[in-house]
């Protein structure tokens, strides 16, 4: 595993790490992957035509001529998360499945939506939904997938399922809040970053949180267990999400299948932006006046690369940058130090700490 995240300039490296030697991330992922993909596609195809071809094209099983492909379906970390829940309680991986299946749904009902809400013409170096299918088509299909993941659960018919079903539907709920607070932010010129960090947390953290305690809850966790275990999925999805905001200015385009300067695009209030905005100075100063006339500009769309490239470097030099690969590493140990509170087999403990490694210096 790589030691270190790059975002064309300085890694983002993890205050604590295990033994890259100990734990093999890959096996992990492709573990959540192979358990949970065959029960995912099973859901799928519940869909009224044209839905589940859409939603098929969607996951990358098919491609937009309905042809079988190879796509690019995502990491898998929220299943690998789910079946390592299970674990930590004392079950098998595959009682989590259910569990891992329902969250990757919700997952993909928000990435439809939010491409569309964006604007976004790309995800996972295809084009989205809604530019092959129509934006109806997105919209539906999402509604769809939220819809399975609540009927797979209940299905199961137990206690158990029934408080997995609360935990997943109040995270999806938390969610909701983050994209509305997501999009509501783009029209302010100032966001506190105490605002950006719960929008964050509603709109990554609470998903994860989700998915790291609904395994543990279908193994007959307690909920001191499950809260516990959802507290480091929140601080590891507040981390998750600081990466992704390196990512959204910096990253490369040719790993994110993202435009350049993605976030500025689209007039993100996120943390780099946040933070250099509150750092005050003549490059905050600049950085202000400048994000003021874009939000009233009528040729913003027109943008040069060289205009994009300016904000970014004021950003930079007011700091931006450097406190959110910062607070990327705080919240990481935050989420792995939420670990000793629960009682679980030390190599579960090893795997989970991999993982948030994995998540906090991942490249994309």
């Amino acid at each position: 595993m790589s030691t270190g995240m790059e975002t064309r300039g300085e890694p983002v490296t993890p205050a604590n790490t295990v033994d890259d030697t100990t734990v093999d991330i890959a096996a992990l992922l492709e573990r959540g992957r192979t358990l949970s993909t065959p029960v995912l596609k099973a859901a799928v195809e519940r869909l009224a035509p044209p839905m589940d071809t859409v939603a098929a094209y969607h996951f990358g099983w098919i491609d937009a001529q309905g042809r079988p492909a190879d796509g690019d379906g995502g990491k898998a970390v929220r299943p690998a998360l789910a079946l390592l829940s299970a674990e930590a309680a004392g079950a098998a991986p595959e009682v989590g499945v259910p569990g891992a299946v329902a969250v990757e749904l919700v997952h993909n009902f928000s990435l439809l939506h939010d491409d569309l809400m964006d604007g976004d013409e790309q995800r996972r170096h295809r084009d989205t939904v809604w530019k092959v299918h129509g934006p109806a088509q997105a919209i539906l299909v999402g509604d769809a997938l939220f819809a399975l993941a609540n009927e797979l659960l209940l299905e199961i018919g137990t206690v158990e399922a029934g408080r997995a079903t609360r935990r997943l539907t109040t995270a999806t709920r938390k969610l909701i809040d983050g994209q509305a607070q997501d999009i509501s932010f783009e029209h302010r010129e100032r966001v506190t970053v105490e605002e950006c960090l719960e929008m964050e947390g509603n709109k990554t953290g609470a998903l994860l949180a989700c998915a790291v305690s609904i395994g543990a809850v279908l193994g007959g966790a307690d909920d001191r267990t499950a809260d516990t275990l959802e507290a480091y999925g929140y601080h590891l999805g507040l981390a998750f999400q600081a990466v992704d905001d390196l990512l959204g200015i910096w990253g490369d385009p040719d790993a994110t299948g993202k435009q350049t300067w993605s976030d500025l695009r689209q007039r993100k209030k996120s943390l780099p932006v946040v933070a250099a905005l509150a750092a005050g100075g003549p490059a905050s100063e600049r950085l202000a006046e400048l994000l003021a006339a874009d939000a009233k500009s009528n040729d913003f769309d027109s943008f040069s690369e060289q205009e994009f490239a300016a904000r970014a470097a004021l950003i930079e030099e007011a700091g931006g940058r450097d406190w959110t690969a910062q607070e990327a590493r705080r919240q990481h140990a935050v989420a792995i130090e939420a670990l000793d509170g629960v009682d679980m087999p030390p190599q579960v403990r090893a795997q989970l700490t991999a993982l948030a490694d994995f998540v906090v210096v991942r490249k994309r």
